[in-house]
């Protein structure tokens, strides 16, 4: 079997040598020669594009950052569509809307190309580790005859319906989480304010019932003043920006993840969409001139 990898960044990378490691046979593809090297020292193959690596494969995976980057992998005219064989499964893990899945998922088919949604979840050290979350929609019998395949990448590979269907709970899962990173970074800053110490905040909320993984992250970044990114807050943005055109869908109020969004929009206008999705936080320090930071409270330069 032959597995082709399209999209070698931060998740793709790591996820493209696992598969290596593994023992399956691997040609790689990325527009940076960097992350094709890095691939190829751990012993995949290189392809000179996607349409000669779509030629070749068996199944197909891409982790690509935006859905028009997927939608042209897909879809254009050098992409998998024009050049799979009938037969061929792709694995989409990239974080895309569902409705627009389902559309490439019907395009593809015509050519007889199973789609499945495999968002993932876990970070650039789950991706490293092989520990990643995987939540797959499309065909459940073809998924469970790829599944050691898909175990070579996450320790949690979960099927959860029809196409489409991953992404949705990916969304969701997102959404949870980064509603409640913009909820801490209101309640530290308004601990701040008051004159509580944070350092003392965050040892009360890390023991009560406050506390969350999403907390932490937030916390842990303020407190340091480390935001260098380990997932883009513009990306970050982009899922959110998913999951309400979801709610807009569906007709479902989102007025958390709305209020969220514009938070997220406010930290991008500030140049920060390079940063940690956790750089929120600045959104409120930059007004008071205070920095929360070091455990405690920091007139801003």
């Amino acid at each position: 079997m032959t597995i082709g990898f399209i999209g070698l960044g931060r998740m793709g990378g790591p996820m493209c040598r696992n598969i290596v490691r593994a023992g399956f046979d691997v040609l790689a593809y990325d527009l940076s020669s960097d992350a094709v090297r890095a691939c190829t020292a751990a012993g995949a193959g290189a392809a000179g594009s996607i349409a000669e690596l779509a030629g070749a494969a068996d199944v197909i995976f891409s982790s690509l950052p935006m859905p028009s980057d997927v939608e042209a992998a897909a879809l254009g005219a050098g992409g998998v569509a024009a050049h799979a064989r009938p037969g061929t499964a792709y694995f989409d893990l990239s974080t895309n809307s569902p409705a627009a899945a389902r559309r490439i998922a019907a395009e593809l088919e015509r050519g007889g190309i199973a789609m499945f949604d495999a968002p993932v979840s876990g970070g650039p050290a789950g991706a490293e580790a092989g520990t990643l979350a995987l939540m797959v929609g499309g065909d459940e019998a073809l998924f469970d005859e790829h599944r050691t395949l898909l175990e070579t990448i996450g320790s949690n590979v979960i099927y959860v319906g029809p196409i489409g269907s991953g992404l949705v709970v990916k969304l969701i899962n997102n959404l949870l989480g980064l509603v409640s990173v913009a909820a801490a970074c209101e309640g530290l800053m308004l601990g701040a304010q008051a004159g509580v110490d944070v350092r003392v905040l965050d040892s009360v909320i890390r023991c009560s019932s406050g506390d969350s993984g999403a907390y932490r992250a937030l916390a842990d970044r303020a407190l340091s003043g480390d935001y260098a990114a380990a997932f883009a807050l513009d990306l970050a943005y982009k899922d959110v920006h998913l999951a309400l055109e979801l709610a807009d869908e569906l007709g479902v109020p989102a007025p958390l993840g709305a209020s969220t969004h514009n938070l997220m929009r406010m930290a991008r206008g500030m140049g920060l969409g390079d940063q940690d999705p956790t750089v929120m936080m600045r959104v409120y320090e930059e007004p008071f001139g205070r920095v929360v930071r070091d455990g405690a409270t920091v007139t801003a330069p």
